[in-house]
């Protein structure tokens, strides 16, 4: 890519260009209003880079979804290639102690013990001899009835290991789609930017930056944190601990630390950190953990952002949230209403 800068109006041009990357049918929220004097182009610039990067973090939790997936179908196909091997070991000494019987019976002539029984004149010999007949018909069944079960498990051993690979293979597909996506997102981003100049580019942060405190202030006004008055439980004192020890460490799509994270990488960390495990994607902490009502949220809970749940926060107090926030971003403290709320989990239940 040339290092030549250019203007807003070249960058705006870039965005027309760039919208084929934009998802159909995607939503957000409307961006705050701009405050007046803002440059029409600059902020049509930033309202861009928004949009891809939010993209990119629904990518994101698509592909930390594929990867997690993947792993546990990796271990599931191991276990059942363990559980063959066993069986197949079994299988062979069943068949072993069979030919050994079928080997016995050569020995004797080929008799059956059924016809040795019958021609004994033996009165005490032959139920000495019933009574071992009936003993090793017993057993021969037995051995039979567990070589067919060993079969039929190491078949369905099989079948599920086929099943499970197919999975896989899907998971892998969509992890590849997923991650070929979020690097589409944040290169048009990162080109948007870089070209604009360097005054451009300051001005640029500055209107994240407004936009994200009018957000705030509007949902601080709303009276959504008048009356928060909730404790933090002394697991959430440690989830809170350890998101905070984060801060200023760089977001990077699909880390889950020590030097990295994405959202739901420090959130699920931070959680793991109190004891709790909890989901690795911010779509499966809102599906799967409890929701609370915002005018109930206390420190330590999540608070999933956009329509999407594509992001999320950890709730600090004093209506504030320590996040990853996206792609060239540290870990920071942020309000907790400067992004589109959807609402709050809490994972201790």
């Amino acid at each position: 890519m040339s290092g030549k800068r250019y203007s807003t109006a070249t960058a705006v041009a870039l965005i027309c260009a760039a919208t084929v990357l934009s998802a159909p049918g995607a939503a957000f929220a409307s961006p705050a209003e701009p405050r007046p004097g803002t440059d029409p182009a600059l902020e049509k610039v930033r309202q861009k880079i928004d949009r891809l990067y939010r993209e990119a973090g629904t990518a994101t939790d698509a592909y930390n979804a594929a990867e997690e997936k993947a792993e546990k179908q990796s271990k599931d196909i191991v276990r059942l290639a363990r559980d063959i091997e066993k069986g197949q070991r079994k299988l062979d000494r069943l068949k072993a102690r069979a030919g050994a019987a079928a080997r016995a019976q050569y020995r004797g002539g080929g008799i059956p013990d059924e016809a040795r029984l019958v021609l004994s004149d033996d009165p005490e010999a032959f139920l000495d001899g019933a009574g071992r007949l009936r003993r090793g018909q017993h057993a021969t069944k037995s051995l039979l009835t567990e070589v067919t079960r060993t079969q039929d498990d190491l078949r369905t051993y099989a079948a599920d290991a086929t099943a499970r690979w197919k999975r896989l293979e899907a998971n892998r597909k969509a992890k590849a789609a997923a991650k070929k996506k979020i690097e589409e997102r944040i290169a048009a981003a990162e080109k948007l930017e870089s070209r604009l100049e360097k005054k451009e580019r300051e001005r640029l942060r500055e209107l994240e930056e407004e936009a994200a405190r009018r957000r705030q202030s509007q949902w601080v006004d709303s009276g959504a944190v008048k009356d928060l008055n909730g404790k933090a439980s002394g697991a959430a004192k440690k989830a809170i601990a350890f998101a905070t020890a984060q801060l200023g460490k760089p977001y990077v799509w699909g880390a889950e630390g020590p030097k990295a994270y994405d959202c739901s990488g420090l959130t699920s960390k931070a959680w793991a950190a109190a004891g709790r495990g909890i989901p690795r994607t911010s779509q499966e902490q809102w599906k799967r953990l409890p929701h609370v009502d915002i005018e109930n949220m206390r420190p330590g809970d999540l608070i999933i952002y956009h329509k999407d749940a594509s992001h999320v926060g950890l709730y600090v107090g004093d209506g504030r949230i320590v996040h990853a926030p996206r792609p060239g971003r540290d870990v920071t403290l942020a309000g907790a209403g400067s992004m589109e709320i959807l609402g709050v989990v809490r994972p201790t239940g």
